[in-house]
């Protein structure tokens, strides 16, 4: 079958000549499988450069900013994909009518993931037929859509050693799963269907007990780590590159309406359990450690611990989002070492 062209996933290399482990740029595809809509999003060359998620364990090697465009008809992660899920269906006969139902009855990695999320959140009054046809108009015609949900899955396949696969992250981690559910609720709440936005947000809870209201901003190459207890507020905004384990809450204080909840700047990490409440922003590069409760603005590149949190010191050069490392050597301005700061967030 022909991919869908929607988006173009090319491996590149880094400067010192080392192959890059699923490092991508974006490309317009030669050709599409869904009918063209979405294949003239990109068309035009002079509207396709914008900054991309590149592997990476610091921001020099993970940024890649106005990456011209190239002809390929090719989807290196789609290609995976579907690799390897014939594999598996090889080794584990018994899957393998899932796995052609799942992946390799489609033409793209847009239908793909519309089928296994419409199956993972049917009930008996929204039919996963129904469903189908909603993810497929809202992820074939919505480029960002398009390119984030290679992003992510780049992401758990480079951030999470438990993701050895991009086809594991389609079909069986609920992070992810729950990751693009949202993000079609986003849609859906941007173009004025907020009650069917709702109604999803209410069955992504049940099905993968993670809430993330729809009005939410999350950008790319996200990592849900296990996904479960995480909880995401209207107002709250996360930037591109952030890493959140289990039982994260970005939540809100009192009753007040408007812009009420916290702001996570790219590239950050957010240990499991950690509670930030508010509006208030957490740096880029900053890390919260596990069990946190954060009331007060977080510098960048600063790690904050306890409850509350406190400042005890600072990183330098890493995103600690993309190493996953929570023992992250620190630096203390004050003493020009490795002691512990102990600042109050403010």
């Amino acid at each position: 079958m022909t991919s869908c062209g929607c988006l173009v996933l090319e491996k590149v290399e880094d400067h010192g000549g080392e192959a890059a482990r699923g490092r991508v740029k974006v490309a317009p595809a030669a050709a599409s499988g869904c009918g063209g809509s979405c294949a003239g999003v990109w068309r035009r060359r002079s509207e396709a450069i914008f900054p991309i998620y590149v592997m990476g364990s610091s921001r020099a090697s993970t940024v890649a900013a106005a990456r011209g465009i190239v002809d390929s008809a090719e989807d290196p992660i789609w290609e995976a994909v579907k690799s390897e899920a014939k594999s598996e269906a090889e080794k584990e006969p018994i899957l393998s009518s899932f796995l052609y139902a799942s992946v390799l009855s489609h033409d793209c990695l847009e239908r793909a993931l519309s089928f296994v999320l419409a199956n993972r959140l049917e009930d008996p009054t929204l039919l996963a037929t129904q469903l189908i046809d909603i993810f497929n108009d809202v992820m074939m015609n919505n480029k960002d859509i398009c390119r984030s949900i290679r992003l992510d899955a780049q992401a758990f396949k480079d951030r999470d050693p438990a993701c050895a696969q991009y086809s594991w992250a389609l079909l069986y981690l609920k992070g992810y799963q729950s990751l693009q559910s949202y993000r079609i609720a986003n849609v859906l709440w941007n173009q004025g269907r907020k009650v069917l936005a709702l109604a999803l947000q209410s069955r992504i809870s049940e099905v993968f007990a993670v809430d993330i209201h729809p009005a939410a901003k999350i950008g790319e190459g996200i990592l849900l780590d296990h996904g479960t207890g995480l909880v995401i507020g209207e107002t709250a905004v996360v930037g591109n590159w952030v890493s959140l384990m289990q039982g994260v809450t970005l939540g809100g204080t009192g009753k007040e309406h408007g812009d009420r909840h916290p702001k996570i700047g790219q590239g950050a990490l957010i240990g499991a359990g950690a509670t930030i409440l508010g509006n208030i922003n957490v740096g880029e590069g900053a890390m919260i450690a596990a069990g946190s409760l954060v009331l007060k603005n977080v510098p960048p590149h600063s790690m904050a611990v306890g409850n509350p949190a406190k400042v005890v010191g600072y990183m330098e050069k890493e995103d600690p989002s993309l190493t996953m490392k929570h023992d992250i050597q620190m630096i203390d301005t004050a003493y020009g070492d490795s002691s512990i700061c102990g600042s109050i967030v403010e």
